[in-house]
Order: structure tokens, then C-alpha cells, then sequence
């Protein structure tokens, strides 16, 4: 029998770019290898805790989590240049209490201690070392980098303190040996007597950074990427030899045969580990409730009065029936106080005129219509509840809510302040290395010219989203041509193989949210974001983090919600109305007709040559036909999209399978395009409740074989008891198989299709207003301005160009004072002088803040003696002049050229005269500077129309004064 060893030093890909073992081969490795328990134990954080535990526990491997941390010289805060330097110091979580404090140590190391590297120090370790074994690590622990530096004193200091912190029975010395390491056998004699003189038991370890030694190689690859090196580089960061891998217990004895005790000490400190997790149980924040009310109550009442507020006169039973229902699965399910929670920060946003709405199923529900969360009636909409909570899985049900994304960070404030900041976090996220950046980035380790590396990366296809190198090796026949011809690009296409996939960076999740009851700090490590130092976020994957109990929330940021906000700022400006999207008309023909002529261009969803030429043959008349084409135009469905715009054209062509199919599908013409439609089928036809019903819709679309073999005799039979043959529940079967795959969640399609024909009605109706907050959306986006003052001129709306004497710091809307070429609108759109390049806030303010006190400017020198001179300089007046923002002062851009340097001088000098206290002629007479005569300006040649348009390109982005 062999002999039993375990690894208790070991990197994942976690330790990033260091580590490359993925956790579950990493695990099913060491199962395979008959050990009773594994250790996981990455730089300085515990990133990936949480999967190895679950790995382990699906090996019938026990999990120790730990953690290879970094220990300051001196004390954590201190920040010399010594400190870049730091020990390293293995600990490994006995139990809960010591998770807790591995928890509670990674946080404090990444918040409170990093320089470098995320720090611990002795204080904290004996406020948090209860529960925690500590072994001393590698070549860099502490004793062992004393030894290697003539300190036995030190050394034996450092061990016997950690012996005392730790207990006889907590603190162990590490041995390892690697034969690329030949210093390390001086280090594990001293080791071993140090051990025998303070009474400190020895433990065995590997320093595992991968699982093969066929492995070493992509390792290396990550190591060169940490560095920035390329391989041949001599001077490089590597691993001393290929020995860093998961090795057999026999191995291991093989390599340590004098001391068997270290080796036995592994499966004592296993023994000694026993971490059990709780998994499942959701801890909802605290919620204010007023006095008397549970969750349950107060959502109940709330409903209610929504109920009246939506309805009002149209109230029926059927609303009752269907808000009565959604309560009670609510209240079996627990889930009200959720609910009350999103409630409460939406409210916060329609309080404050924020537009949002929400994603997904969730405006499937009546309770969150008669909440205000969702503007969609599901009922008019025939969305199906069960989409949104499904009864019979128990599953959390997710409201990811979309606001303007230009106020989104008031809507996180108000989370952050209602909870608390210690309660509240964003969420990180972990970058992988996918086929183009596989292939780009082990090109640059391996040194090869970038053109060759850039044409290959090149060959791989952008669709799928994902797409794999081996998947890409099948689509692209010229990129295995490549690979079989050429060696370097073999070598190339397999190296990236090998890493693709691979952790390679964290960043912070772009919506995410954690909420949680007690402070963050007990229950999940936490780090600074890397944008913002003030903001921490929460150090476990999104789905993780509800794995373990706390409330994720997705804050989604929409610009076209921006642009929605934009449009009515400008309506009310231009117009002085009040419009809210609820009384928009959902019926208008003028709508209809702008988007069946193809007008699309800056409408939400709509918008692109491909849905614009569908638009153009279906000529909607209501917004269920955009709902449709929201939901058809994707990859897959799309190929029904000509047999639904015949449908609607030519309703005597449409054929159902089955009579009893008309009502499921009459609305989209005989094509299935929604989830609900599936769910529908399965119920009426087969008789299905609509819970179990979307069980068997997701696995048909993950192609659940087992499950779906098992559905087919069931749906068979319950569609033969409602009068198909079996022929035609056969037909029925296959015909539902594609669609439950790339159907689409109707209540999602409503949401959006809702907000397309919105946005579209605004355009028809108020075109200049709605051209204006695209080009204000899009002010950095130099294609999409260009595409929208196309569309401008298209619209008859006349765009205008910036003038220091007009404009605002964005765009605006004004009357049109003569008659405009190609206007055929009243009211124009100006753009703004924040849209000039090298013209920043600092001078736009200056320049509204003196017109604002003195009027219009009347010429280049009145200007320059007025706005304040610390804000101008030579290229801000360069770059307002070529941009025209000067043409409405006397003179040519050319002449106004030339006469900048004199006039700025000028200016400056008056303005400090001013401040001085001196005071010009016209100051002592009492005249402004509207008494001065203009100076003359040089005489200097025109430019050519295309240098001026060309300088219009340069600074805008586009050519204004040309359409």
C-alpha cells in the first residue's frame, strides 16, 4: 500500500500569472493519486477558495484553505524602499473561526498593508492566527531567508515566536528540495536542527505552481507575461527546474526517505484541518420596515395601491387573480424582502427622474409592474411569471435593472449609503487569456515579429463570442494551413492552446454589486478596485458570492437610457413640456411610418442595415411587431425573420401544425420566437405545469440528453391525451427542440421593444431635440457624431457650428433666426464648444462665465481682454478659430491667424493692468470696450475651402461647415 502524502503548498491559477494549475484537474489529479485531502494556497489572496473547496468536495478530497501570505519586515504600514521586500508564511485553516481570520488577514493585507504585495505583520497575526496551522514556507519564509543570510539567530527567534504564536501544534518547518535549488539543502539541515532544538515539528511541501511536468513550459510562458520578458530574455524571472509539479505521494517519499515524520506530518495537518461551509442559505440585508409590517406585509400593501395606481378604471379580476398568485409563490419562496430591497433603490432613481427599467424576465411579474420596477404590463404582454420565479426550483430570482448610464453612480451612492460602506462592495472579476490574446501574447514571449503574430491572431473568427483555438482551427481552414506549413506558427498556435483560458488578470466587475447584513470584512476577503482606490470590491467571482449568501445586485448602465434623459432635458428646454415615456401613445402612425421607411439611425435596437432592410419589408404597425424583431434578430432565430414578415403581410399564408397551436403562435404568425411560447406549449398541449415546463426548456437548450429522453414519451403522451396524433407530437417535439435553445425571454424583448419604439416615437417627433442628446451621448465617439449629423441633415434638422458668441460647453438646441439650406426645421442643434479638441473645461468656463457678464464678444480683442487669460493660450485660441467658433467676429479665420499672437499679448496685458488697479482711457471715461474701435486686421491670403474643412476634421472630428 502506499504510503499516504499531502500537498499543502500549492498555487492555482489564481496566484496570477505564477500559478498555472486549474482547480478541478488540479483536484481530480490528486484524486486520481489516491490523497485523502489537498491544500490550496495562492499568493496573498483566496480568489479561488470557494471552487476548490467545491472541487474537493466532488473528488472526495478534504479542502484546506489556505493562503501563502506575505509578511512585512517590520510593520505594514511602513513603506521604505526595504519594503519591497517581504517574508513569506504559509497558513492553512483549521476550521470556520480560522477561515474567518484567513479571511480577515487576506483583506487587511490588500487594504491596510500593500506595498508591492499585499502585507501582513506580527500584530495582526496574533489579533488573527486562532484557528490557523502556519507552515514556514518557502526559500523567502522567514527562517529560511535568515539562514540563507548567515542570521541563525534570527532564524531561530523568528521559528520560536511563530512557535509560540501558533502552538506547539501550529507551526511547522518546511521542508522542500528541488535539484535546481541546491541551496535549499543547507536550508533544510538548519531547518531540521532548529526543528530538534525548539521542539517545532517539520513538514514536507512541494511549492506545486503546476500539476505536470509537462506543464513547465506553459508556466514559463505566464512567468514571462508577469515580467514583461520574452524567453530568450537572459536576465529573466524562471523557475530554477521542471520539479514544480503535483507529485505522487511515492514521489515524495522517494525525495525526503530521512524524513518520514515530515512526510506523516502532511496527513496529521490534513487530519487537524476540518473546514465545513455552508452553502445555499441567502442573508438578505436589513430593510427598514415601517412598524406592524413583515416583508410580506409591506410588499403586499405596496402591490395594492400599484395595483389601483396602473390600473385605475381598467381594473379586473384577472389583475387580482394574477397579483394574488405571484404573492403567495413570493411568500412560499421568501423572497419579498428581495424584492422590497431593488424596490427601494429603483424608487430612489423615479424619484429623482432617473429612467431605468429592467432586463430579463423580471417584467414578467404583476407585483414588480405594480411596484414601478418594470413600466410593462405583463398581462397586456402575456408574459409568464414562472419565467421570472419558477416555484418549483426555489432559485433566487434576479432583477437586473438598467439605468441611464450617465446616473448610475447616483444610484450605487444610494445603495452604498443606505447599507453602509462596510456592507457594500462592487464585485472583481478575472480576465482570461482568450484565442486572440493567447496567440498575440505567447508570440511577444516567444520574440516573434509582430506582423507575423498579428496575422495570425487575425485568422481567428470573432463569432462565437468565446471561440476557442480548436473551434477557430475548424472554422478557419487558412489558420491550419498555417499551422501544418509553418513550425514557429505550430509552435505558436500550441503554446497558446496550452494557456488559453488562463487567469490573467482581475479587474472589477462592470454592474455588479455585493450587499450584504454583517460587514463585508467577516464574511468574503475584499481588495481595492483598481480604478479606484476608495472603492473596495468583494474578492470571489459574481456567482460565488450567491453561492455563499450574499445578495449580488446588477446596477446596469444603458446610454441609450442616457440619451432617453437627454432628449427630455432638451424638450423641456426647447419646448418648456413636461413628457414622461408612460404617455407616449403606443399606436402613432408617424412613428410606424419613420421606421418603415428606414429611418432608423440612432433608434435602440433598431438601427444597423440588416434589421433596417427587415424593418423596411415588414412596415410595422405596433410595437408587438418590434418586440418580434428584437427577439428574431439574433444569430439563429434571424432565419425565421422572412417567414414572420410574410405572416404579417400575407396572414392567409400562415399554417399551424395543430388548430390548438393558433392561439400560442397567431400573434408571430406561426413562428415560435419566445421562451413563453415554448413554456405555453408544453403546458396546453402536453400538460405541463409552466415550473416544471421551464426546467425542461433549459435543458432542451443545454441539450440535457437524459433528460430530454425522459421528457419525449411524457410530452408525447400529454399531447395525444389533447388530441394530436402521435405523429404530430413527434413533429410538435422536434419542431420546439431549436427554439428552446435560441428563443428569446419575451419579457426581455418586451422591455427592450418598448424602448426602441419610445426612442423612435421621440425622433419622429422631435427630431432636433433627439439628434442633439445623440450627439451629446456620443461626444467622444467620432464615427457615431459624424453618422448623426449625417442623419441630421437627413431629418432637415440644420446643424450649426460652434461660435463662442452661441454655443454652450455641449450641444444645444436654438431657433433658426434665417432660412437654412436643407433646414426644413424651425429649430437647430449648435454645437458646443466642448466639442473642440485641445479646449478643455478650464477656458469653456471662462469663456460663458465673461460673455454671460458682458454680452456677445465683439471682436478678437475684446475677447482676449475679457475672458480670463490664466485660461487661454496659444493653442486653445488656434484651435477655437480653425474650428469656425470664431466666425461671428469680424475678420477671416486666416486673418484672425495671424493676429492672435499681438491680440493675446494685448489682452493678457490689459486684464493685468485691471487687476493691478490701472485703468485704460476708455475705463477712466466710463466706456466699455464696445467703444473701442475695431483694429484692423492683416491682410493675409484666403486659405483653401479644403485647408479650412480639413481643419474642421482635425478639431471636431467632422466637417461642419460643408453638409
Amino acid at each position: 500500500m502506499e504510503r499516504p502524502f499531502v500537498h499543502l503548498h500549492v498555487h492555482t491559477e489564481y496566484s496570477v500569472l505564477d500559478g498555472f494549475a486549474r482547480i478541478e484537474p488540479l483536484c481530480r489529479k490528486a484524486a486520481e493519486m489516491g490523497m485523502p485531502a489537498l491544500a490550496i494556497t495562492d499568493h496573498g489572496v483566496l480568489y479561488g477558495a470557494i471552487d476548490f473547496y467545491n472541487a474537493c468536495r466532488a473528488y472526495h478530497l478534504r479542502p484546506i484553505i489556505g493562503c501563502e501570505a506575505y509578511v512585512a519586515l517590520d510593520r505594514l504600514t511602513r513603506r521604505e524602499a526595504s519594503d519591497k521586500r517581504q517574508y513569506h508564511l504559509v497558513l492553512l485553516a483549521r476550521n470556520a473561526i480560522g477561515y474567518r481570520n484567513l479571511v480577515q488577514l487576506t483583506t487587511a493585507a490588500h487594504l491596510e498593508g500593500f506595498y508591492y504585495k499585499p502585507r501582513i505583520d506580527r500584530a495582526l497575526l496574533e489579533k488573527h492566527h486562532e484557528g490557523l496551522i502556519a507552515l514556514s514556507a518557502c526559500g523567502s519564509g522567514e527562517p529560511a531567508r535568515r539562514i540563507q543570510d548567515g542570521d541563525r539567530e534570527g532564524a531561530r527567534a523568528a521559528a520560536a515566536w511563530y512557535r509560540d504564536l501558533f502552538g506547539p501544534d501550529g507551526y511547522f518547518l518546511e521542508l522542500q528540495r528541488h535539484p535546481g535549488m541546491p541551496e535549499l539543502e543547507g536550508v533544510n539541515e538548519e531547518l531540521a536542527r532548529l526543528g530538534k532544538e525548539l521542539g517545532i515539528p517539520l513538514v514536507v511541501t512541494n511549492d506545486l505552481h503546476y500539476i505536470a511536468p509537462e506543464d513547465a513550459v506553459p508556466h514559463d510562458i505566464l512567468l514571462c507575461l508577469q515580467t514583461n520578458k520574452t524567453r530568450n530574455d537572459p536576465d529573466r524571472l524562471k523557475m530554477p527546474d521542471e520539479s514544480f509539479y503535483l507529485k505522487s505521494p511515492a514521489e515524495m517519499w522517494e525525495l525526503f526517505p530521512e524524513h518520514p515524520e515530515a512526510l506523516e506530518n502532511t496527513l496529521r495537518i490534513a487530519e487537524q484541518c476540518d473546514l465545513r461551509l455552508e452553502f445555499g442559505r441567502v442573508e438578505l440585508p436589513e430593510f427598514p420596515l415601517p412598524a406592524g409590517h413583515t416583508p410580506e406585509s409591506y410588499l403586499r400593501q405596496l402591490c395594492e395601491e400599484g395595483l389601483h395606481r396602473r390600473y385605475g378604471a381598467n381594473l379586473r379580476q384577472e389583475h387580482r387573480d394574477r397579483l394574488n398568485y405571484e404573492l403567495s409563490v413570493i411568500e412560499r419562496t421568501g423572497f419579498a424582502l428581495y424584492i422590497l430591497i431593488v424596490w427601494d433603490f429603483v424608487n430612489y432613481a423615479r424619484q429623482r427622474n432617473i429612467p431605468c427599467q429592467p432586463r430579463g424576465s423580471a417584467a414578467g411579474s404583476i407585483v414588480l409592474y405594480c411596484l414601478g420596477i418594470s413600466d410593462v404590463d405583463p398581462v397586456a404582454h402575456r408574459l409568464v411569471f414562472e419565467r421570472f420565479l419558477n416555484p418549483e426550483r426555489q432559485e433566487m430570482p434576479d432583477i437586473d435593472m438598467d439605468f441611464a448610464d450617465s446616473r448610475r453612480p447616483e444610484v450605487i451612492d444610494y445603495v452604498i449609503r443606505r447599507y453602509g460602506q462596510e456592507r457594500t462592495a462592487q464585485i472583481i472579476t478575472f480576465g482570461t487569456l482568450g484565442a486572440k490574446a493567447a496567440i498575440r501574447d505567447v508570440g511577444r514571449v516567444l520574440g516573434m515579429p509582430l506582423s507575423t503574430v498579428d496575422r495570425v491572431a487575425r485568422l481567428v473568427p470573432a463569432l462565437p463570442v468565446g471561440i476557442t483555438l480548436d473551434q477557430a482551427m475548424e472554422k478557419s481552414p487558412e489558420l491550419r494551413q498555417l499551422y501544418e506549413a509553418e513550425p514557429a506558427i505550430h509552435e505558436l498556435i500550441d503554446l497558446a492552446r496550452r494557456v488559453e483560458g488562463v487567469v490573467r488578470n482581475v479587474g472589477t466587475h462592470a454592474c455588479g454589486m455585493v450587499v450584504s447584513r454583517r460587514p463585508l470584512a467577516e464574511i468574503v476577503p475584499l481588495q481595492r478596485t483598481v480604478k479606484d482606490e476608495k472603492v473596495v470590491m468583494a474578492c470571489f467571482p459574481m456567482n460565488t458570492l450567491g453561492e455563499i449568501g450574499l445578495l449580488k445586485i446588477d446596477l446596469l448602465g444603458l446610454a441609450n437610457l442616457t440619451i432617453v434623459d437627454e432628449v427630455l432635458r432638451y424638450i423641456r428646454q426647447s419646448t418648456g413640456r413636461e413628457i414622461s415615456l408612460g404617455e407616449i401613445p403606443p399606436d402613432d402612425p408617424d412613428t410606424f411610418h419613420m421606421l418603415s421607411e428606414g429611418g432608423t439611425v440612432g433608434v435602440f435596437q433598431l438601427e444597423g442595415a440588416g434589421m433596417t432592410r427587415y424593418l423596411m419589408e415588414l412596415r410595422p404597425t405596433s410595437v408587438d411587431d418590434l418586440i418580434a424583431m428584437v427577439a428574431l434578430y439574433r444569430p439563429g432565430p434571424m432565419e425565421h425573420i422572412p417567414r414572420y414578415i410574410e405572416g404579417k403581410n400575407y396572414p392567409e399564408r400562415v399554417t399551424y401544425l395543430h388548430p390548438s397551436l393558433e392561439p400560442i403562435l397567431r400573434d408571430t404568425y406561426g413562428v415560435i420566437v419566445y421562451q413563453e411560447q415554448v413554456l405555453e406549449i408544453l403546458q396546453k398541449m402536453a400538460g405541463y405545469s409552466l415550473g416544471h415546463a421551464d426546467i425542461v426548456r433549459k435543458a432542451i437548450g443545454k441539450k440535457k440528453r437524459e433528460l430530454m429522453d425522459q421528457e419525449e414519451s411524457r410530452f408525447i403522451q400529454g399531447c395525444q391525451q389533447n388530441g394530436l396524433s402521435q405523429e404530430q407530437a413527434r413533429q410538435l417535439w422536434e419542431q420546439i427542440q431549436p427554439f428552446a435553445g435560441y428563443s428569446f425571454n419575451k419579457a426581455h424583448a418586451t422591455c427592450y421593444g418598448v424602448l426602441a419604439y419610445q426612442t423612435a416615437y421621440l425622433k419622429a417627433h422631435y427630431p432636433a431635440e433627439y439628434m442633439a442628446a445623440l450627439l451629446t451621448t456620443y461626444a467622444d465617439n467620432t464615427d457615431k457624431v459624424a453618422l448623426s449629423i449625417a442623419e441630421c441633415w437627413r431629418l432637415g434638422v440644420a446643424v450649426l457650428p460652434p461660435d463662442v458668441n452661441r454655443s454652450a460647453e455641449g450641444f444645444t438646441i436654438e431657433e433658426l433666426e434665417t432660412p437654412t439650406p436643407g433646414a426644413r426645421h424651425k429649430r437647430a442643434i449648435r454645437f458646443g464648444l466642448g466639442a473642440i479638441k485641445n479646449v478643455g473645461s478650464g477656458p469653456i468656463r471662462a469663456i460663458l462665465e465673461a460673455r454671460e457678464r458682458g454680452g456677445p464678444f465683439r471682436d478678437l480683442d475684446d475677447f482676449c481682454e475679457r475672458v480670463d487669460w490664466r485660461q487661454l493660450n496659444t493653442r486653445v485660441l488656434e484651435s477655437l478659430i480653425k474650428a469656425g467658433a470664431m466666425d461671428s467676429l469680424p475678420g477671416r479665420r486666416e486673418q484672425l491667424l495671424a493676429d492672435l499672437p499681438r491680440a493675446l499679448a494685448a489682452g493678457i496685458q490689459v486684464q493685468r493692468a485691471r487687476e493691478s488697479g490701472q485703468m485704460t482711457l476708455f475705463d477712466l471715461l466710463g466706456e466699455g470696450p464696445a467703444a473701442r474701435p475695431s483694429r484692423p486686421l492683416p491682410d493675409v491670403p484666403s486659405q483653401p475651402r479644403r485647408v479650412l474643412l480639413s481643419w474642421e476634421k482635425e478639431l471636431l472630428g467632422v466637417y461642419i461647415s460643408a453638409h
